[in-house]
Formats: C-alpha cells, sequence, structure tokens
C-alpha cells in the first residue's frame, strides 16, 4: 500500500482496502447499510460514530500431531 495514513480506518473492523490500478482505496462497509457513512472516506479519519477496533485475527489451526 502506499504511505497513506488511513487513521481509524487500519484498525477499524468496518474496513476493505480497494485495490485500484495506480492507487488503493479505503472503503467503509457501514456505507451500505448506513448512508451517514461515506463509502469512501477522507483520510485520515481522526473520529467516526461508527468505529468498532477489530479484533486479532483468528489462530490458524493446529496442524501438530500429537504422538
Amino acid at each position: 500500500m502506499t504511505g497513506v495514513n488511513p487513521g481509524l480506518c487500519a484498525s477499524c473492523r468496518h474496513h476493505r482496502v480497494v485495490k485500484g490500478a495506480q492507487s488503493d482505496f479505503w472503503m467503509c462497509k457501514r456505507s451500505a447499510l448506513d448512508a451517514r457513512f461515506p463509502r469512501y472516506p477522507r483520510l485520515p479519519v481522526l473520529s467516526c460514530a461508527g468505529y468498532e477496533k477489530s479484533g486479532p485475527p483468528p489462530n490458524p489451526p493446529d496442524t501438530r500431531r500429537s504422538g
């Protein structure tokens, strides 16, 4: 990704990075259901009523065999 600071979007569970031909765009998935949220907000986002911190990534399955 480019050196753009997305602000809160970087850690929000509702973001999605859309890759363009020459740029990456930070999309707010909340915009699909709520018109208060812009689809592609101006960055950096410093405050947002819909912000929800994303959780840790799921742990990969344990493939070790006991034995």
